[in-house]
């Protein structure tokens, strides 16, 4: 059955984040993130999505249930931690559209769901007058133990809608790696496009 996509905003979204907090967890736990997750913390990472009138939630559902989600809102709404990565670039953070995380259940993986999240998103953004979208990935050394062998990351298939590394613009986030007994911080690469 294909998956059907909702732009999800107000009462709608606010429903739906404890949905999203779930996947958030669910999926970060794969590399890169192995994010040892704590729905107190989504709690709070997510509550700026209730503050914002101009956030949004794509989300994809199978019949009711919502198996994926991509989260978006102006820069400036969220995280000072992000918003500091652009100190000294020349860009307007208030022009700044900022595509949060893709986060879809493996299952339904491979039926376009990449694109039509940013598809979505970008278009929410060109609505409400953002000059560009970006997101930031965290970043992993290649001889990092727990990289699966195999793996391929997702730099072709950014680059493909437009997107591309932001030189310098690293974001440093903390998070507790599944098997670590406490958070560390890594470094998060800042991918741009104009809309």
């Amino acid at each position: 059955m294909p998956l059907a996509f909702r732009q999800l905003s107000g009462p709608a979204l606010a429903a739906a984040l404890e949905d999203v907090a779930a996947l958030r967890i669910a999926v970060f736990r794969d590399w890169p993130y192995l994010y040892d997750g704590d729905p107190a913390y989504e709690r709070q990472y997510l509550a700026p999505y209730l503050k914002s009138d101009a956030a949004t939630v794509i989300g994809a559902f199978d019949a009711d249930r919502l198996v994926g989600a991509a989260t978006a809102l102006p820069l400036s709404a969220h995280s000072d931690d992000f918003s500091a990565a652009f100190a000294g670039t020349g860009y307007d953070l208030s022009r700044l559209w900022y595509c949060a995380e893709s986060v879809l259940l493996p299952a339904y993986r491979g039926q376009g769901a990449g694109h039509r999240f940013f598809d979505l998103r970008e278009a929410r953004a060109r609505d409400l007058g953002f000059a560009h979208s970006c997101f930031c990935a965290v970043v992993r050394p290649d001889t990092h133990p727990a990289r699966p062998a195999g793996y391929r990351s997702l730099d072709g298939f950014w680059q493909a809608r437009g997107y591309s590394p932001l030189a310098g613009v690293t974001a440093r986030f903390a998070w507790k790696d599944i098997g670590e007994a406490s958070e560390t911080e890594k470094p998060l690469q800042f991918w741009i496009r104009a809309l």
